[in-house]
């Protein structure tokens, strides 16, 4: 098949998102598939909407004479005038790859807009692919009965390989509650939020390893480091920036629990792999979270932006480490329930063979 995909930015990117697409890309190509990238800068929201008067993109397009048009979702203001001008003529399969809808984290109060721009974007194609029952839920809304396949993110981008007894020697481990943050540093994803709860514990209890870019919104970045110095937490926060995958597994090696109370998760990728390191998962109800976290068996889920319930989650499995050992072999045995990368883009490619007409 020819396939084409259409992204903002790089398909390197670190994010559960590009992951998957890259993943994605590397099987179809491993498969025998033609497989073109268009990458799109990054602009703000109205010249994203602007690429949909790009001549030059759609015959770029048409140029390339597909089977198949992948879009990640993400894209979606960039694509709805293309869409509809690859339906005036012979035209390839356009299927979405949703990992959340837009509309779920905003926030703005350009929200009317942005919900009326990604509604009329999901009319625009033909099929989707979801990462979680909650994102086909989420878009059903708007566009049921279109042929979708739902195919979880891969567990094994990290290989950890954890023992019962390396899990309960760690638990044991006198000292603070080492915690660990794994996400690039924006809003949605509640870092703000767990530095606030944070605060309410007395330092010597705990530890929190930052892992993610500070890049991705400077804004809100320099705030939450301004938020750390002002309270002298230096010595207890860590940001280690990006980092290579064996350097993020040797913290989620050493620390006890994972927290990323986000305001709102399609699916939650990075808790899984926690889980693969043994670690309970603190997240939130809005989203695909419940999908993977079992309250008080593998994780906790509180509500987004509640620091009050999240600090006493934080202090339980401080002060009580059999709990924590007890939760920390549930993660392991979570882990081994979700598939690997193999089995997801396998069943999205012989979805999308369906699809190719």
């Amino acid at each position: 098949m020819r396939i084409g995909l259409i992204i903002y930015g790089m398909l390197q990117t670190v994010t559960g998102g590009y992951i998957y697409d890259r993943k994605l890309v590397e099987h179809l190509r491993e498969s025998g598939d033609e497989v073109f990238v268009v990458s799109l800068p990054w602009r703000n929201y109205v010249n994203h909407l602007l690429y949909n008067f790009s001549s030059a993109l759609i015959h770029r397009i048409s140029a390339l004479e597909l089977h198949i048009l992948l879009e990640d979702e993400l894209n979606h203001p960039s694509c709805i005038v293309l869409n509809q001008r690859l339906r005036n003529e012979k035209h390839p399969s356009i299927i979405s790859i949703v990992h959340h809808l837009r509309m779920d984290e905003d926030q703005t109060a350009c929200k009317p807009l942005h919900v009326f721009v990604e509604q009329k974007y999901l009319e625009s194609v033909d099929g989707f692919i979801f990462n979680s029952r909650a994102t086909e839920s989420s878009v059903a809304r708007f566009a049921d009965g279109k042929p979708s396949v739902v195919a979880y993110p891969g567990k094994d981008r990290f290989s950890s390989n954890m023992t019962e007894n390396e899990i309960a020697t760690r638990s044991a481990r006198k000292g603070p509650l080492g915690i660990i943050f794994l996400g690039n540093i924006t809003p949605r994803k509640g870092l703000a939020t767990l530095i606030r709860t944070l605060l309410l514990l007395p330092r010597e209890e705990w530890t929190l390893t930052v892992i993610g870019s500070l890049e991705r919104n400077k804004n809100y970045s320099e705030r939450i480091l301004d938020e750390v110095r002002s309270n002298h937490l230096d010595k207890n926060v860590i940001f280690t920036g990006p980092i290579s995958d064996t350097e993020a597994a040797m913290h989620l090696r050493k620390n006890h629990v994972l927290a990323v109370p986000s305001f709102y998760e399609g699916f939650g990728l990075v808790y899984i792999e926690a889980m693969g390191f043994g670690l309970p998962v603190i997240g939130t109800s809005a989203g695909g979270s419940k999908e993977i976290i079992e309250h008080n068996v593998n994780g906790f889920i509180t509500a987004p932006d509640d620091s009050s319930t999240l600090k006493e989650y934080l202090r339980r499995l401080n002060k009580d480490r059999a709990i924590l050992q007890k939760m920390s072999i549930n993660a392991v045995q979570s882990y081994q329930r979700f598939p690997c990368w193999q089995d997801t883009v396998t069943k999205i490619r012989n979805f999308l063979c369906t699809m190719n007409n």
